[in-house]
């Protein structure tokens, strides 16, 4: 338990940091994909000239906020979960159910580990050019020139998926420490106070 204990310390302080650090980008994004779709709507009724790129700004900013929040809320507990049979088993068979459940999300993550790097930023409509979405100040980045590449926007899914492993990892291995009869050793999940989705 003391090897596993020394796996999950490290692995617990390096999720808390990335996703402290994803959680403030993502409440910058949406405050700035909030103010583009008000903008948008603004030029659009009122001066019947709505900028063109602001929806495909707005998207960028959903798909990162998207992509940097789902492993905090996967690691609190908030994503919808359906534990009539979990809270029926007795605590030994709910923890080994948990622990299958764990392992399958594990694998279905891997699997989408590949398809958002090479179905997404990695593909052809990955390295395309934005039809809308321009470096401001005229700056030419990369070979899109002034246009953003599509990397930038399908890469928060692969991004989100990594943080969603790391997440899962460290759900695994507490739950092994749990069954193992070391659930007292364990940190509290920072921030538990989220509300399970019930």
């Amino acid at each position: 338990m003391d090897i596993l204990l020394g796996i999950l310390r490290p692995l617990e302080r390096l999720n808390t940091a990335l996703l402290s650090a994803g959680r403030i980008i993502s409440i910058a994004a949406l405050a700035i994909m909030v103010c583009l779709i008000l903008g948008q709507i603004f030029f659009r009724y009122a001066l019947n000239a709505p900028p063109n790129w602001t929806e495909e700004a707005a998207r960028f900013g959903m798909l990162w906020l998207t992509g940097l929040m789902a492993p905090m809320a996967y690691r609190r507990g908030g994503f919808v979960a359906i534990d009539m049979l979990e809270r029926a088993l007795p605590k030994i068979a709910a923890g080994l159910l948990a622990l299958a459940l764990l392992a399958v999300s594990l694998w279905v993550l891997v699997i989408a580990w590949d398809k958002g790097l090479n179905n997404h930023v990695d593909s052809l409509s990955g390295r395309g050019c934005s039809s809308s979405l321009r470096w401001p100040f005229g700056l030419e980045i990369g070979k899109c020139g002034a246009k953003f590449a599509n990397q930038y926007q399908y890469a928060a899914l692969w991004v989100g998926v990594n943080l969603l492993i790391l997440v899962n990892v460290e759900l695994m291995i507490r739950r092994v420490v749990a069954l193992a009869g070391g659930g007292d050793r364990l940190n509290p999940v920072s921030d538990a106070d989220m509300a399970g989705a019930e």
